[in-house]
């Protein structure tokens, strides 16, 4: 693996504007955006739902923080091609999205996007749908993609939630990672935690017989939790014998972040399960 997906931030801080958005890559771009202009002409939308769908309880929330003149160069150059905005209006077709008719896994919440550009490139023969709702990560791991080669990337922008129940058909996916997702600690918040009964019933209705849903969180309630919910759910089967957590598997790289929390003793749990065979639980769709 090229040491190319491990580089700091070079670049500085930017806000991004002017006539298309355009800037010299490296360069720092000062602009102050009329009302209603958006942010990056050519890339990803602010809201690509709006208000088309109910609102409810969002296991997310939105972070605002400065792009770099290389994630932004990368947002306005590659969006159209590589990017996704989950607006609920389409079923997307995957073989057309990515080029080819190779398996694709969904990632939700891949933060600066290291850890995925790491494993689409040790795995080429797999499709990566990234969805986050964070602009930086969403620019660096287009950086990132572009830089290493990477043709089997995609990024998505907006709620998984929406992307799941609206614009995947079922069957569609070959596997599922959600690593380290907001653990909502305080007890009037775990209603916001995603590995939820309901989030897993949509999830199993566009995962593949077979498929392997991979989850893991340095936060033991957390771990818990998604432990005691895998494994209650009918659609779900844990690959370990024991029926706890998994050892870390080589695939998953370990991230800078991840790295940090276990020099300061936390411990990090990885869950493996596969959606079973059988059809038991009604799809989405019904």
């Amino acid at each position: 693996m090229s040491d190319s997906l491990d580089f700091a931030p070079e670049d500085h801080p930017v806000a991004v504007g002017g006539p298309g958005g355009s800037h010299a890559p490296g360069v720092s771009v000062r602009h102050t955006r009329a009302k209603g202009e958006p942010r990056f002409p050519d890339g990803p939308m602010a809201d690509p739902a709006g208000s088309h769908f109910e609102r409810r309880i969002r296991s997310f929330q939105p972070r605002r923080s400065r792009v770099t003149a290389g994630q932004a160069d990368a947002l306005q150059r590659l969006w159209p091609d590589w990017g996704l905005d989950i607006d609920g209006q389409r079923i997307v077709d995957l073989a057309e999205l990515f080029g080819n008719t190779r398996p694709v896994v969904l990632e939700i919440g891949f933060g600066m996007g290291e850890a995925t550009a790491r494993m689409a490139a040790e795995d080429p023969g797999t499709n990566v749908l990234a969805v986050d709702v964070h602009t930086p990560g969403q620019g660096n791991l287009l950086n990132l993609a572009d830089r290493s080669g990477l043709t089997n990337v995609r990024v998505g922008n907006g709620d998984a939630i929406i992307l799941l129940r609206e614009m995947l058909r079922p069957d569609s996916l070959n596997g599922l990672r959600v690593y380290f997702p907001d653990p909502w600690p305080k007890k009037r918040h775990h209603k916001r935690r995603l590995i939820q009964p309901e989030f897993l019933t949509l999830a199993a209705a566009r995962l593949r017989p077979g498929a392997l849903v991979h989850c893991a969180t340095d936060w033991e309630p957390y771990a818990r939790q998604m432990l005691e919910e895998l494994t209650a759910h009918p659609d779900f089967e844990n690959t370990q014998p024991d029926g706890g957590y998994a050892p870390r598997p080589d695939f998953r790289p370990l991230t800078r972040f991840e790295g940090q929390g276990l020099d300061k003793g936390h411990v990090v749990n990885d869950l493996l399960f596969r959606r079973a065979e059988h059809r038991d639980q009604p799809s989405a769709d019904d």
